[in-house]
């Protein structure tokens, strides 16, 4: 039986190369979108993906660039104007008479939601659900493993943690779990055709716990600290970290807060949509602990610790003049997703929240597994 040959977005991106290597892995045909021809896209190339420079807001470019697939993934990126590369999108997917797309989405997405990203992160939901002929499958994740373990090297060479969340509680899904997800929709795009999937983690856990996983993986004492917004504001840019992206994460930190991401976690997604179970944040821990900026010997402590110090002293972000700039539009009555009866309902109808007991009762038992 001819395998079908599947477009992928980002596919220099840190979920994007994590779907191509899945697919590859599994003999499947694929190309890979790619802005312009440099070491990225020569890297795929030499995994064996076609790769395609398309223009992500143009429809014509990426109708030439889905000429001779069958299916795609569409991995939106942060911008002002990402719903237009949405809709770009989906009218080059209804001319080319693709078969399916799976779409990355957000956990949070409302159309009330004061982030902007957020709001068009639903409608890009609502655009490519009604592209007649082509099924679409939805995968929103919330909060990455990845968007903690950057932070690694912090932890490796200074034995700190830095956290924005407060201490509450998610079940992060991995790159490598979130990719899986998306090739299982597309090589079985019917038995999926309309779904939403919410991959996790398989268990709860605070930075505090975060902290202590990477204590036990590094061999040394890591301490979570409150990172404060305006610190993080500086360290954002030095962190390849967008104005754009960080303007939406200032609402997800509240969001995070509140218990939107430890509402209904951790699911069964991945293991029911892959056949395999969820990889436990160690796992994916020791991964990104074996990166070599994460080992410890003296110029990785030095460069690490120049850029914690120099950190106060940056040039960080102004969100309110970005805001005023680009003259983002607002909601009447914006509300973040604990606050929204509405995003509780229709969340609330997939997932229930679980009292706190049992939650800590979940994490103790998987810890004593992983032990």
């Amino acid at each position: 039986m001819k395998q079908p040959k599947i477009l992928v977005t980002g596919a220099t991106g840190r979920t994007g190369r994590a779907v191509v290597d899945e697919l590859l892995a599994k003999g499947i045909p694929l190309r890979a979108v790619v802005r312009s021809e440099d070491a990225r896209s020569a890297a795929l190339e030499r995994k064996g993906a076609e790769t395609v420079v398309a223009d992500m807001f143009d429809p014509d470019s990426l109708l030439a660039a889905m000429r001779g697939t069958q299916r795609a993934y569409y991995l939106p990126f942060y911008d002002p104007y990402m719903i237009q590369s949405a809709t770009a999108f989906a009218v080059a997917a209804r001319e080319a008479k693709l078969e399916a797309v799976v779409s990355l989405g957000q956990w949070l997405a409302s159309p009330t939601h004061p982030s902007l990203s957020t709001r068009q992160s639903w409608l890009m939901d609502q655009v490519f659900s009604m592209i007649p002929g082509v099924v679409h499958v939805r995968v929103n994740p919330g909060y990455f493993a990845d968007n903690y373990l950057r932070l690694t090297g912090y932890a490796a060479h200074l034995g700190v943690f830095p956290d924005i969340t407060g201490d509450s509680e998610d079940a992060p899904p991995s790159n490598e779990d979130i990719a899986r997800v998306v090739v299982a929709a597309l090589l079985s795009p019917d038995k999926h055709a309309g779904k939403q999937y919410r991959p996790t983690g398989p268990a709860l856990l605070s930075a505090t716990d975060m902290a202590e996983i990477l204590s036990r993986v590094l061999g040394r004492k890591v301490r979570r600290i409150d990172l404060p917004w305006w610190m993080f504001l500086k360290a954002a840019p030095r962190q390849n970290a967008g104005a754009f992206l960080v303007s939406g994460l200032r609402y997800y930190v509240e969001d995070h807060k509140q218990g939107a991401f430890a509402l209904g976690a951790p699911t069964n997604d991945v293991l029911e949509v892959t056949g395999r179970p969820a990889e436990d944040f160690e796992t994916t821990t020791r991964r990104y602990a074996a990166q070599p900026e994460a080992q410890r010997n003296f110029r990785n402590w030095l460069h690490t610790f120049v850029d914690f110090m120099r950190t106060p002293l940056s040039t960080g972000y102004n969100l309110e003049q970005l805001d005023r700039e680009l003259r983002f539009p607002m909601p009447p009555a914006p509300s973040l997703a604990m606050a929204n009866e509405r995003w509780k309902t229709e969340h609330g109808a997939q997932f229930t929240e679980r009292p706190a007991t049992e939650r800590r009762a979940m994490y103790q038992t998987w810890i004593r597994r992983s032990a």
